[in-house]
């Protein structure tokens, strides 16, 4: 179906020509899935924009063919591409928010693709873009046509750029980091809509992704990549089970698993002993009857319905569930980011959930309480350096002055293991796994006592996420911090934390410790969680 040869790909940059591929070869059969995995930077999303030709201004394909249907791609004229893509290769992008149109109805949005292509016109095209939707089990379609983006979860939207994609049944299908964001079980259920409609259709597929589970689960073959070259090829089973290259060694290991610890999945000559962990039996945090409801077009939504729990002093507690249960609006609610409908929060004894969030934003105890977001990308200023963004809680909760707040710029980024000289860089240059280590920088300024953690792994590498997970360990360890770990990663849940709530619908649903949570669930619901995790590869001996 594809077949790619010495495929060299260069961009021109402030300085100098970086090759980001250099001289790759890989083969796609039809009706075959293959995965592309390795780390960010590897190369793995740059292939698939060059064969779609779909390169940012400064970047150009230097030499190689990549033959499709007995089109070279690489070298072929505009206009042919024009009608390749989308009706002969399609593509599922990363962020399916920034995929779509924020200002177009998505129904709109999948009829031009039908109409751009020929496979309708304007008499049909609305029924045909329905009927697209329906393919990809959303329902209520005809309703959901007339949505905007925003107002469409983050599963639906993927949905959305699934059916744009599958429109005009493509023959060879890409997935670029198809489920990031996703929680476990809208994961997989849109991975297993995608292989159920890929191999109905008879399509070939390429799954991009730093999912090895994903790739494990879904993938005929795998190729590795690294620093732009293919390092290991070959079928998922074999490479996974037996890799031939230490890289490749290095991210199965690096894979949260069963059995395994936060120090099991760094490289051999970076583990230690783990860390050893005291937890108090007092309360640090403490949640009680806790509510709330924000006002719907159909009525009231009530979005946490009278929950409680406690977290004690120096323990980590998972929070997991699905996308809509309730997570989120616990966390800011709890930082104090937003105020409760009804209910107290707790901290060290005093009922901070009283405090106006607004009135919070500067009060002393505001420091003892800090998050980690999700996406560092997004939760940093673009237009300021590092070091201004660690310094900026300083500058809010604190009396230093700004050699003393300079001199603790310095501390904390010594203490979460980033070079000083990388302060004076803007976000755009960093790697993810330095903008975590900003992020996480920033929230320990302040000297708090409980830190919530809000997905702090879910966009990264797994050799990435390795170290992350290690820092935060070794940071709970020496600093005595309590956690809030909000995550739908279940392996990592395990790793990190000492108990588990699992939220559904706004209520608990069940509550223990992790161990006993992860391999004996008594609801149903939560056995329905640990069932959709995809199952790390393993390696044999």
């Amino acid at each position: 179906m594809l077949a790619i040869d010495n495929l060299r790909i260069g961009f021109r940059t402030r300085n100098g020509h970086v090759e980001a591929v250099k001289g790759i070869s890989l083969a796609v059969g039809s009706g075959e899935t293959m995965g592309i995995v390795g780390e960010s930077g590897s190369g793995k999303s740059v292939t698939a924009y060059a064969l779609l030709r779909i390169l940012d201004a400064g970047g150009r394909i230097e030499a190689g063919t990549c033959v499709y249907s007995g089109i070279d791609l690489a070298h072929a004229p505009e206009r042919q591409m024009a009608d390749v893509r989308g009706r002969e290769i399609s593509m599922i992008f990363q962020n399916p928010r920034a995929a779509l149109n924020p200002i177009r109805k998505v129904g709109h949005q999948i009829e031009d693709v039908l109409v751009r292509h020929n496979r309708a016109g304007r008499n049909n095209a609305r029924s045909k873009a329905i009927a697209a939707m329906e393919a990809v089990k959303i329902r209520d379609a005809a309703a959901r046509y007339h949505a905007y983006p925003f107002e469409l979860s983050g599963g639906m939207c993927q949905r959305i750029v699934i059916a744009l994609a599958l429109a005009c049944d493509p023959r060879l299908l890409i997935a670029d980091e198809p489920t990031t964001g996703l929680d476990i079980t809208t994961q997989k259920a849109v991975m297993d809509l995608v292989a159920a409609l890929i191999r109905e259709r008879g399509m070939s597929s390429i799954l991009i992704t730093h999912d090895l589970g994903l790739a494990a689960q879904y993938c005929d073959k795998i190729t590795v990549m690294k620093d732009g070259v293919v390092v290991e090829t070959g079928d998922a089973v074999d490479v996974f089970a037996r890799p031939q290259h230490a890289y490749t060694r290095r991210l199965v290991d690096a894979t949260p698993r069963e059995g395994a610890t936060v120090r099991s999945l760094l490289p051999a000559e970076a583990r230690g002993p783990d860390p050893a962990y005291t937890v108090r039996d007092t309360a640090l945090l403490r949640v009680q009857n806790l509510e709330k409801t924000f006002a719907g077009k159909s009525g009231p939504v009530h979005a946490v319905k009278g929950i409680s729990f406690r977290v004690r002093d120096g323990e980590t507690l998972g929070l997991v569930g699905e996308s809509g249960c309730g997570k989120s609006t616990t966390s800011a609610m709890v930082v104090r980011l937003a105020d409760p409908t009804s209910g107290k929060i707790l901290f060290d004894g005093e009922d901070i959930g009283a405090v106006p969030a607004k009135s919070f934003a500067r009060d002393k105890r505001r420091g003892k309480i800090q998050m980690v977001f999700q996406d560092a990308t997004d939760s940093l200023n673009p237009r300021h350096a590092a070091g201004r963004a660690i310094e900026e809680p300083l500058r809010r909760l604190t009396d230093l002055s700004a050699r003393a707040r300079r001199d603790r710029v310095a501390e904390l980024a010594d203490l979460v293991g980033l070079p000083l000289h990388l302060i004076d860089r803007f976000p755009h240059q960093l790697s993810g796994g330095q903008k975590a280590r900003v992020g996480i920088a920033r929230a320990l300024g302040t000297d708090p006592r409980f830190l919530i953690l809000d997905e702090p792994t879910a966009a990264l590498d797994v050799s990435i996420q390795a170290v992350v997970l290690n820092l935060l360990a070794d940071l709970r360890a020496r600093l005595g911090i309590s956690y809030l770990f909000v995550s739908h990663d279940l392996q990592v849940v395990r790793l990190l934390c000492d108990r588990v709530v699992v939220m559904r619908a706004g209520e608990i649903v069940e509550e223990g410790e992790a161990d006993q949570v992860m391999h004996a669930p008594s609801h149903p619901y939560t056995a329905e969680l640990i069932a959709a995790a995809p199952h790390p590869p393993t390696l044999k001996s």
